[in-house]
C-alpha cells in the first residue's frame, strides 16, 4: 500500500465513526437535560402505602420531612428507609460521639466539595459543640487551630485518610488509643 492509495478498511472506519461522533455530540448536548429528568421527586400526595410509611418513619426519626438525597430514594422506600437507618446509626451511635462525628462529616464534605452535606451538617456541628473558628478553617481548607486533643486526632486521621486514601500506622494506633 502506498500513501496515495486509500486503504480499503479506512472508508469503513469513517462510515462508522460519523454516526458515533453524531451520537456522542447529541449525548453531550442532551446529557444535562436527560440527567435532570432522572428519578423525579414524588409528590407526597402521590405516595404509595409503602412510601407513606417510609416518609412517616423518616419524619419520626429525623423530625423533618423527606429531603435532599432521600427524595429520589422514595422510588424504593425500602432502600430509603435502610439508608436513613444507616445514616442515623452512623450519626447518633458513633463510637467517637456526635461532636467528633460531625467534625469528620465536615472534613469529608470539604475534601469532596459536597456543598449539600456541608449545608446540612454545618449547623448540626455547631450545635454539637464544634467551634465556629474550627468550622470556618475547615471551610477555607485550612487546618484549624485551637482544637481539643480528640478533635485533632479525628481531624488528622480523617484528613490523612481523605488525602492519602490510606492511613499511617502511627495515626491509626493513636486514634484507637484516644477513642477506647
Amino acid at each position: 500500500m502506498y500513501l496515495d492509495e486509500p486503504h480499503k478498511g479506512s472508508m469503513s472506519m469513517f462510515r462508522l465513526s460519523a454516526p458515533c461522533v453524531l451520537f456522542a455530540g447529541a449525548m453531550l448536548i442532551a446529557g444535562p437535560v436527560l440527567a435532570q429528568q432522572r428519578l423525579p421527586t414524588i409528590a407526597p400526595e402521590q405516595y404509595t402505602a409503602d412510601q407513606k410509611k417510609a416518609a412517616e418513619e423518616f419524619l419520626a426519626a429525623r423530625k423533618v420531612p423527606v429531603f435532599g438525597p432521600f427524595e429520589p430514594m422514595m422510588h424504593s422506600p425500602e432502600v430509603m428507609s435502610m439508608a436513613r437507618s444507616m445514616g442515623d446509626y452512623l450519626r447518633y451511635h458513633s463510637a467517637i460521639g456526635n461532636s467528633l462525628s460531625e467534625l469528620v462529616i465536615l472534613v469529608t464534605a470539604r475534601e469532596w466539595s459536597q456543598d449539600f452535606e456541608w449545608y446540612v451538617h454545618h449547623p448540626i456541628a455547631l450545635k454539637a459543640g464544634i467551634a465556629k473558628d474550627i468550622t470556618d478553617a475547615i471551610a477555607d481548607g485550612r487546618r484549624p487551630v485551637g482544637m481539643s486533643a480528640d478533635e485533632e486526632t479525628a481531624y488528622d486521621f480523617t484528613t490523612e485518610l481523605q488525602k492519602k486514601q490510606t492511613h499511617i500506622r502511627y495515626n491509626l494506633q493513636s486514634s484507637r488509643a484516644a477513642f477506647r
